[in-house]
């Protein structure tokens, strides 16, 4: 892999020289970090550290960080997010990672709204890096670069870290990406917060990496459905180094907006595992796994009868992290077919429809 060409040992000078601009001393004065983020007068986010997001597929995270983003543009208050940016540090920097141009200058002119700024022309302190194309090596390039040639950065949203790396279980992947946050965040004095998927079964950020970033991160925050209402998402603090808050939530509104439920009190959660949720192609697949398993499936032929179509997906969607049994294989058809995804326009052949609206 080329991460392994950066883990190199250096030399007994240069150590001598990092141990000493390691060393503590009581003669010296260390300020505060700077407190950029809060939640009800409760700290989540400080220059020279990192914070996460994470949920399941569909739990509005991307709403809930463009809420987050609007705050620091506006240096406001935001859904419950107060943003204090120093004015040195009142650029904002935000990396997609899996969504195509156009759908991440739905979440640009989102953010702008919420910020209450027009939406029709570029913001002098947002800048926004679709990197969908790239490969792990290179985005981490790119990230790098602006980051250290952007003046008066003080916040930056990596939305999809998990495309950061290769292999999401792998330790060394894992811990080059979560030292380079920490690298980053510290020669810059600025904020990085990132956006991580759950795993399906349990509550756990995915992979080696989530567990990297759970152990590391200032604060990790945890968006979740409402067990009763799927239009409400609400939002609680897995880990937080500061005084926790109090959960809140929000609905879209009719503007494609977040919207703050006030009064909002989430079901109290049953003690031990949470039961595991039915399986939802829909809601538990993104739309670039699909779209990436199907044109794998379809690559190879372009049409299928039913029970060869089965067996393919089974295929091709365990290459994007998906496992599927036969009732779970069903289940995907079914919901392929009703979106129009693939259909059946040669007797009983499936094709594919690559210009599907999700």
């Amino acid at each position: 892999m080329d991460y392994m060409r950066e883990i190199k040992e250096i030399s007994a000078e240069q150590a001598i020289i990092l141990w000493q601009a390691s060393r503590l001393s009581l003669s010296k004065i260390y300020e505060k970090a700077p407190e950029i983020l809060k939640v009800q007068g409760s700290v989540i986010g400080t220059l020279g550290n990192f914070s996460a997001s994470i949920g399941k597929a569909k739990s509005k995270k991307t709403f809930n960080v463009s809420a987050i983003v609007a705050a620091s543009l506006k240096n406001g208050t935001v859904l419950r997010y107060v943003a204090e940016l120093p004015e040195n540090k009142r650029k904002v920097l935000y990396v997609d990672t899996e969504q195509s141009h156009y759908h991440c200058l739905k979440v640009m002119k989102r953010i702008l709204r919420l910020a209450g700024l027009p939406d029709d022309r570029d913001n002098e302190h947002l800048e926004f890096l679709a990197l969908r194309k790239y490969t792990p090596e290179q985005r981490i390039r790119i990230v790098e670069q602006a980051i250290y040639n952007t003046p008066d950065i003080g916040l930056v949203i990596i939305d999809g870290i998990r495309d950061m790396v290769y292999d999401i279980n792998s330790p060394g992947e894992s811990t080059r990406i979560i030292s380079k946050l920490m690298q980053w965040t510290d020669d810059r004095q600025i904020h990085i917060h990132t956006i991580l998927h759950q795993n399906k079964g349990d509550e756990n950020a995915r992979g080696h990496i989530g567990t990297e970033l759970n152990n590391k991160a200032e604060t990790v925050l945890l968006v979740e459905k409402d067990k009763s209402n799927g239009d409400i998402s609400n939002v609680s603090a897995m880990h937080i180094r500061a005084m926790d808050f109090e959960p809140f939530a929000f609905r879209i509104n009719d503007n494609a907006l977040p919207e703050l439920i006030e009064g909002y009190r989430p079901e109290a959660k049953k003690p031990g595992r949470p039961e595991e949720e039915k399986f939802d192609p829909y809601r538990h697949i993104t739309e670039q796994q699909h779209r990436i398993a199907l044109e794998a499936a379809f690559g190879l032929k372009e049409e299928y009868g039913y029970k060869d179509l089965e067996t393919a997906l089974i295929k091709s969607y365990m290459s994007v992290g998906v496992k599927l049994n036969h009732q779970k294989a069903v289940s995907l058809i079914t919901m392929l077919r009703n979106k129009r995804m693939i259909v059946q326009e040669n007797g009983r052949k499936y094709t594919f429809k690559p210009d599907f609206h999700y």
